[in-house]
């Protein structure tokens, strides 16, 4: 499960990371509006965590555009604002649950899962996704083209799914790195352009209809031309 937290107090955001980490989700930090809304609306997650006073973007403007794109996402507010306006404020623009700082963390896990519960309940993520003959099965941990199975290292395989979620999408290399390696990109590094290039080699190299594709300067999109 990949959890967005949107929070600009790094003691607070450092604190979340390390407990979700421990409790086996996946954990990507915004640490104002503008990163988070950008995060929120352009990959998918499974849960966010959203702080009400944020720098450049309030939380508020934050939800809002959260659910201009994605209506099911649960989004949890922690605040620190404990007034009953804000939390029916809150709720009302979207948001899914309240919880006042400080808090147990034991109370905020118990909410996330019973947030994710509530979630797939209804939305049931299809194990296998597909494009061309390239067919990825998710929970198996599995890619094939064309009937061979591909021999992907966990980075390949989780690079892979990356594209897979978002066929058809331009992916910037900073999203890339956000993404598959949890890390801020830094522009003399080439570690993604390094991992697409080994993943072409098994996913495109052999096949005459290449599926990954190239915008210079930009990054890379995953579509059948």
């Amino acid at each position: 499960m990949h959890i967005l937290v949107i929070e600009d107090e790094p003691k607070t955001a450092a604190f979340l990371h390390k407990g979700l980490s421990e409790n086996h989700f996946f954990v990507t930090i915004a640490s104002n509006g503008q990163d988070g809304a950008y995060l929120a609306t352009m990959t998918h997650y499974d849960l966010i965590i959203l702080d009400v006073t944020l720098p450049k973007l309030d939380g508020w403007t934050v939800l809002t555009e959260i659910r201009r794109y994605n209506k099911k996402v649960p989004v949890l507010f922690l605040s620190a604002c404990d007034e009953i306006q804000a939390r029916v404020k809150g709720l009302s623009l979207g948001a899914d649950d309240y919880l006042i700082k400080p808090f147990s963390f034991l109370e905020l896990l118990a909410r996330i899962q019973s947030l994710l519960r509530r979630s797939q309940s209804h939305i049931q993520e299809p194990q296998i996704l597909r494009i061309a003959d390239l067919e990825v099965d998710l929970l198996k941990h599995k890619a094939t083209r064309n009937g061979q199975r591909l021999d992907l290292t966990p980075k390949e395989f989780a690079l892979l799914s990356l594209f897979m979620h978002h066929q058809g999408q331009l992916l910037s290399r900073t999203l890339i790195a956000e993404q598959v390696w949890d890390m801020n990109f830094d522009s003399d590094t080439n570690v993604v352009d390094v991992a697409v290039r080994r993943l072409r080699s098994k996913l495109d190299d052999p096949f005459t209809k290449k599926l990954i594709h190239t915008l210079r300067g930009v990054g890379y999109v995953l579509e059948e031309r």
